[in-house]
């Protein structure tokens, strides 16, 4: 009879601890890499967050700032060719010579001057800096010194009030013209927002009209205090061109009838007959651009945090908004500017003037790119001397060249990388003790099995998923190497299974979802519905497709419409183009989201382009009579996620239902095309308006079809 001689209980403690010794050696391991591969990914992944965040910002305020200044030529061009306008220029022109054929009384003279000594002067000598002689600025004609005494000096009303006053009461011709068009003018003038509302006789350079009545009224801006000025060079450039559609904008510059205030003027030509008669001029405050850039000065209800802002920039690389620090610690601002090389000069002249506009220099990286028209993002040295995150690009308006920058200082934006990187220093430090001594004992203490056991646990911790180790005994550690044999060859046949049906379930869902739709679902998101400010939809359609279909066999049918929906597809994901769905023999297509492009309309017309030129190639190479019909609208949609069991991606809104329209009122073989698209690409494809189409629900609509 055979005794079994019972394992001694120290012996196979020992087992046990080395065995726990390997698996805590690996767990601090593991920790360790997981913890650095951690954080350089979650550095990264914010940095990306952040960097798109600031362009979205950036490009939403330039397009606002674009718009504002779009909207002012409009509104510029209607003024200056309406018969109020073009009657009231009429009528000043012939008051104002009446008057410059008059002499000027010696107490007309003597109480202008003493409002230059006592009202102007002063102020003029403070934003200055210098004691400049009041002659300079004295009027050097009669009609400025009448209509400066009527409607300055003797104004009933208190300074920035002037323009309440509609008749001087003197019976001169100026005073009834005045009284007939001045309350309309003002009523202009406030309705779309401007500062100052200005008429210029094109032959002597005279402002012969303003709503506000300031020193510059009835001056002479070729010979006149303010010749070098920016209103006197958009009225130069407007005085010679008898066109209908011409503006004239100048940047924002310091202007002293506005107490020194940063202002840029919008001019136009009043034509009379075809002949220039006079320029109307438009003040425009910085205050409307400053608005948008702060965005009211709720930079934290934007999502720009503690130190993030957006700020514009001229091609002086001065400011040409606000900074943040400005408005919310005037002190830190100034020490700051200090710091980042600010001379006393310019801070000295943004304590007088009040505001940092054209005042404070903002040389850059990232402003110099901008306004060198160059878009980007990316760590730099912030004008205030701190590194920032920004984002940069130009605001492309016509008589300008302004650079926007959105920022955030780089300590806050990194701030949760940080807390990250000392929470794993110290888990780290604590990992790394235990691996230290957990491998020094086990360096010792292990016998040859344990060795080749632990080279394979450290291989397959590496990436070896076929490390098998030798059995070499029948004991614990030989079962442990079996049982680690066959969990390597589990986790492969495992992980084969896994990789396999997760290929198969990404296809899937990419053929149903756009991409970044199909990862935020995959990230647990629901009820996925996002608002999209501008993109482009396009709906296509064949016509007769449904009299052709009934005359051939189902399979060919199929095969027809899919080989040619197939080409399509193909075409629009060549153009950055998501397919939203097909609905028998209709396409439907967007532009612009889930991920923004700015030139989505230009491609929907191009991806339409092409859709007409297969549909044409593919009926001659199957031998049938096939056309195809597409409408084009751009504007707001809402986008989401639909259903449980089958989701689908679609899209609604009136863009959405117009372009529908667009398509079933168009023209076989042919691409038709909104307003919106229109005005978006009239400079870049050939259009031909068919006037105003009946669109159901719509009533008229204006449509225009692009000649291929």
């Amino acid at each position: 009879m055979t005794e079994t001689v019972a394992e001694p209980r120290s012996v196979r403690w020992g087992l046990a601890a080395k065995l726990f010794a390997i698996l805590l050696l690996l767990g601090a391991v593991a920790v360790m890499i997981t913890g650095v591969l951690g954080y350089i990914r979650a550095r990264e992944a914010l940095e990306r967050a952040i960097f798109a965040q600031l362009t979205a910002a950036r490009e939403t305020k330039a397009h606002q700032i674009e718009s504002y200044f779009l909207t002012v030529r409009r509104e510029m061009r209607l003024l200056a060719a309406s018969k109020m306008v073009v009657d009231a220029t009429r009528g000043f022109r012939e008051a104002v010579d009446e008057f410059e054929k008059q002499p000027v009384p010696p107490e007309v003279k003597e109480s202008v001057h003493g409002w230059y000594d006592g009202h102007y002067m002063p102020m003029v000598r403070k934003l200055l800096g210098t004691d400049v002689p009041a002659a300079e600025f004295m009027p050097t004609s009669a009609a400025p010194y009448f209509l400066q005494d009527l409607y300055i000096v003797r104004n009933p009303h208190p300074d920035g009030r002037r323009d309440l006053l509609d008749d001087a009461g003197d019976g001169s011709a100026y005073s009834k013209v005045h009284a007939v068009y001045h309350p309309l003018m003002r009523t202009a003038a406030a309705t779309v927002g401007f500062d100052d509302f200005m008429i210029v006789d094109p032959r002597t350079g005279r402002l012969i009209y303003t709503v506000d009545k300031d020193a510059d009224f009835a001056t002479s801006l070729r010979a006149g205090p303010y010749r070098h000025s920016n209103l006197a060079a958009a009225a130069a450039r407007c005085a010679t061109a008898p066109d209908p559609s011409a503006t004239c904008l100048e940047d924002f510059s310091a202007y002293l009838p506005s107490d020194g205030a940063p202002e840029a003027f919008m001019a136009a030509p009043i034509i009379d007959q075809g002949v220039v008669t006079g320029v109307l001029v438009a003040e425009l405050s910085v205050d409307e651009i400053d608005a948008i850039v702060t965005g009211g000065r709720r930079w934290r209800n934007e999502g720009f945090g503690a130190t993030g802002e957006t700020y514009l920039v001229g091609p002086d690389l001065m400011v040409r908004s606000s900074g943040r620090n400005f408005f919310e610690n005037p002190g830190v601002y100034f020490s700051d500017l200090k710091v980042g090389g600010a001379s006393d000069e310019d801070i000295a002249a943004i304590k007088r003037f009040g505001s940092p506009i054209l005042h404070q220099h903002a040389d850059t990286a990232a402003t110099r790119a901008a306004v060198g028209g160059v878009e980007g993002v990316g760590e730099i040295l912030g004008y205030r001397g701190v590194p920032t995150l920004a984002s940069w690009g130009p605001v492309r308006t016509s008589g300008i060249k302004w650079g926007l920058v959105a920022k955030i200082d780089s300590s806050e934006a990194f701030e949760p990388v940080y807390r990250l990187e000392r929470d794993l220093l110290i888990v780290g430090a604590i990992a790394f003790f235990v691996v230290v001594v957990t491998g020094a004992w086990l360096s010792r203490s292990l016998l040859g099995p344990l060795r080749e056991l632990t080279a394979g646990v450290r291989r397959f911790a590496a990436g070896d998923f076929e490390a098998h180790v030798p059995v070499r005994t029948r004991d614990e550690i030989g079962q442990l190497c079996l049982a680690f044999n066959g969990m390597i060859d589990d986790i492969n046949q495992k992980n084969l299974v896994i990789e396999t049906k997760n290929r198969e379930n990404e296809e899937l869902l990419l053929n149903v979802l756009p991409a970044p739709i199909a990862n935020r679902l995959r990230g647990g998101e629901k009820g996925i519905a996002d608002g999209f400010a501008e993109v482009t939809v396009a709906f296509a359609d064949l016509v007769g497709f449904t009299a052709l279909s009934s005359e051939m066999p189902p399979a060919e049918v199929v095969t027809l419409l899919n080989g040619l929906f197939t080409r399509f597809d193909v075409a629009a994901s060549e153009l950055g183009i998501e397919k939203i769905k097909t609905v028998g023999d209709a396409y439907m297509a967007v532009c612009g989201l889930p991920v923004p492009v700015p030139n989505h309309a230009e491609r929907m017309v191009r991806m339409a382009i092409r859709m007409v030129h297969i549909t044409r190639e593919h009926a001659m190479e199957h031998g049938v009579s096939m056309k195809l019909r597409v409408g084009i609208n751009s504007g707001p949609v809402v986008a989401g996620v639909i259903g449980k069991s089958k989701y689908i991606y679609d899209l609604w809104g009136d863009t959405v239902n117009l372009a529908s329209r667009m398509e079933s009122g168009g023209i076989p073989d042919s691409v038709q095309v909104t307003r919106p698209v229109y005005e978006k690409l009239k400079d870049q494809f050939v259009f031909e308006s068919r006037g105003e189409i009946e669109v159901k629900g719509k009533g008229h609509v204006e449509a225009w079809v692009l000649r291929l």
